[in-house]
């Protein structure tokens, strides 16, 4: 391929990142892996936090026993005991009682909700309680910040220390990542000459070898500098052959169409060949791609702006500040400056800021943060309100997939090779991002009290320009302890209220179905033992079972696969896919859908997986 004949960015990209992918992997500790490039997914083999945990110092106790407590006509509760971090109570909290608690211990049984110490006075064996508390208040659940089987970090991410704060937590000690790559830099030009010299008539500072030095220690890489080569084709043939012991030679300057013919003859003659020579972009039109055996040459502008830009284009990545707008309400900490953790997603009209609200002890905050906006310090609500975002790394262009999170569009996206930007915020979040115009697809699975998935909200809500696709079905269930024995619905029936029980959270869709479960059944729910027990999570429910806390509890099946423990199944939900109209002929969604329809996922797939079955 000759100057002029010019390629598309992507291709260019393509052929640099078809070689960065064959550098080779290796692998290395926790303590040397800041800065490198991940050779492999990082999927959780644990829950973090491994248990429900407290939040706060303080009282664990039954929320409702503080509903009447106020300054004036404070609750007395007596405490029976006391746990730390690292330790449990073998104690259940009954009625007007309570455990004192420290920051990072096991919640006890029977215990709903932790009052902040701040709100207590300690009478010895007693406390008066002068707030209330509500249910799960200052409570992380089990699996609350990571899931077991949960996709923490993407192959080919380049590890922050925030990201090793995330891995560390799964107990993973050695990662796979791409070999440092050593980079040979050559400077071409009859003008330059090196900062150290005295500037001489028509002479200018070598300037591109610094720049380009430092974005190469920036990235984790090597580098050697083989100094300034005139434009002399036997002088470059010559700084070649020292540089190709390199795995990647950059050249800067000697690109153009005149010159340029210097480079790509030095490559041809000593044995290589021109995979590009001209790029369809604005600065770095006359770049050089080519390969002399394995070893990759790259000749970039001798322009200093040009040079770092298409540099950055093929190796780098640039971080920034943009405007974005931050739609949902948000309670700032009051009386203090905050800096809030975001996901940025682009929409129709512009970007949207998501605030990461996993709380400040979950490791995961920051690896799903962008970057932050900065709330001043007596601003306590914001709300549909745009903000600076002081930018991590750069907002890259994909799917916009913002609803409820499961680990079935991580298989799709992976198996696709697809990028996309995933926000969980909740099946109602992904329908109000297709209204907005932000989201491309967003994964919905709410059950109406008819009986039906999904169609009764869209009519709810009035959605308009979006189509409804199915998508497959999560079997919900009883978690059980092998132990008892019941392999039928119809013994769960029977015994269910003979055993302690653990509840899902009001609202959540498991709730919903368990209690139509219970009428179908013609079950008092006050006969159960356990049924105001809530947990936010499915892993949360598996661990308590797991552990004896309880004996069972309401989630998923894979959540009863994974710990061991006897699944009844009660019903199949339905998982589907609102898809903005305006994107249906996008490719990157019809190879979602593509995928979705013929990729293995760990759920039950019909006929109709991939196809339209509503249409706003």
């Amino acid at each position: 391929m000759r100057y002029l004949e010019l390629c598309t960015i992507e291709y260019a990209k393509n052929i640099i990142n078809s070689f960065l992918e064959k550098t080779g992997i290796e692998e290395v500790t926790l303590l040397e892996l800041s800065g490198r490039i991940l050779a492999e997914d990082i999927v959780s083999d644990i829950d973090v936090p491994p248990f429900d945990r407290s939040r706060m110092d303080g009282y664990a106790l039954k929320a409702k026993n503080t509903f009447d407590a106020d300054e004036n006509s404070p609750v007395e509760l007596k405490i029976i005991d006391s746990v730390r971090a690292g330790n449990n109570s073998n104690f259940e909290i009954n009625d007007f009682e309570c455990i004192e608690i420290a920051t990072g211990a096991p919640m006890p049984k029977g215990a709903d909700a932790v009052l902040m110490v701040e709100y207590t006075e300690n009478l010895g064996n007693f406390v008066k309680i002068y707030d209330a508390v509500s249910p799960h208040e200052n409570i992380q659940y089990c699996g609350n910040d990571i899931m077991a089987g949960e996709l923490i970090l993407r192959k080919n991410t380049k590890i922050s220390p925030r990201d090793i704060g995330a891995i560390s937590a799964i107990g993973k000690n050695k990662v796979k990542v791409y070999k440092k790559l050593n980079i040979g830099l050559i400077s071409t030009g009859n003008e330059l000459i090196n900062p150290d010299e005295k500037l001489s008539h028509y002479k200018i500072y070598d300037v591109n070898t610094y720049t380009i030095a430092s974005s190469i220690v920036e990235k984790g890489w090597n580098f050697n500098f083989y100094g300034i080569v005139r434009d002399n084709k036997e002088e470059l043939v010559n700084k070649l052959k020292q540089a190709i012991t390199c795995d990647v030679v950059l050249l800067s300057g000697g690109t153009s169409a005149g010159v340029g013919d210097l480079t790509s003859t030095a490559i041809e003659e000593l044995g290589g060949e021109i995979l590009a020579h001209g790029i369809k972009i604005k600065p770095g039109k006359p770049t050089i791609i080519g390969k002399i055996g394995e070893k990759l040459i790259v000749g970039l502008p001798g322009y200093p702006t040009s040079c770092l830009t298409i540099f950055d284009v093929l190796f780098n990545e640039k971080g920034k500040t943009l405007r974005a707008h931050v739609h949902n309400r948000y309670i700032s900490a009051k009386g203090r400056e905050e800096y809030l953790p975001v996901s940025i997603i682009k929409g129709k009209d512009g970007y949207g800021a998501y605030p990461v609200l996993k709380g400040s002890e979950a490791i995961t905050s920051l690896t799903y943060a962008d970057g932050y906006i900065v709330i001043p310090e007596h601003t306590e609500i914001i709300e549909n309100e745009s903000f600076d975002v002081h930018m991590f790394s750069d907002v890259k262009v994909g799917l916009n997939i913002i609803g409820s999170h499961c680990i079935g569009i991580d298989s799709i996206l992976k198996a696709g090779q697809i990028f996309a930007r995933t926000v969980n915020t909740g099946s109602i979040g992904g329908i109000m991002s297709i209204m907005r115009k932000e989201a491309d697809i967003s994964g919905i699975h709410l059950l109406d009290t008819s009986g039906e998935y999904n169609v009764p909200y869209l009519k709810k809500y009035g959605v308009k320009d979006a189509v409804l696709v199915n998508g497959y079905l999560r079997e919900q269930g009883f978690l059980i302890k092998p132990e008892l024995c019941i392999s039928s619905l119809d013994e769960v029936v029977k015994k269910l209220p003979d055993y302690k029980i653990l509840n899902r959270n009001k609202g959540s869709g498991t709730r919903i179905l368990f209690d139509k479960f219970l009428k179908d059944n013609a079950i008092d729910k006050k006969l159960l033992n356990g049924y105001e027990l809530e947990a936010k999570t499915h892993s949360a429910v598996g661990a308590a079972v797991l552990m004896g806390k309880v004996e069972i509890g309401l989630g998923i099946k894979t959540v009863a696969d994974y710990y061991g423990l006897t699944f009844i199944p009660i019903a199949d939900e339905n998982y589907d896919f609102l898809i903005s109209k305006e994107k249906l002929n996008d490719p990157e969604v019809l190879k979602f859908l593509e995928v979705l329809k013929t990729e293995k996922l760990p759920f039950k797939k019909s006929k109709d997986t991939g196809k339209i079955i509503y249409e706003c």
